[in-house]
């Protein structure tokens, strides 16, 4: 535990940053298996779930939670694989 009282609100700051970062990647995560199981089931709701999990994803990178590349790489496989699939 630190003894400093900067580093006593810094570690405030880190946890608080650290449980917004984890719930974000965690929406994502989920967005993504969503996506991939209606692509997969060739739902008529897949287009508007991959459009959303790439917005999510923009967001994420923009924020710094993901980095950029993390973030293109997902974006082209989801694409990918939803353009074989139901086009």
């Amino acid at each position: 535990m630190p003894n400093i009282k900067s580093a006593k609100k810094e570690l405030r700051k880190s946890v608080k940053r650290s449980a917004f970062n984890r719930k974000i990647k965690e929406n994502l995560k989920n967005l993504i298996k969503k996506s991939r199981k209606a692509i997969a089931a060739k739902d008529g709701k897949a287009k508007d779930l991959v459009r959303e999990t790439m917005k999510a994803l923009d967001k994420a990178a923009q924020k710094g939670i993901i980095k950029k590349n993390a973030c293109n790489r997902k974006k082209s496989r989801l694409n990918k694989l939803f353009n074989q699939k139901i086009k």
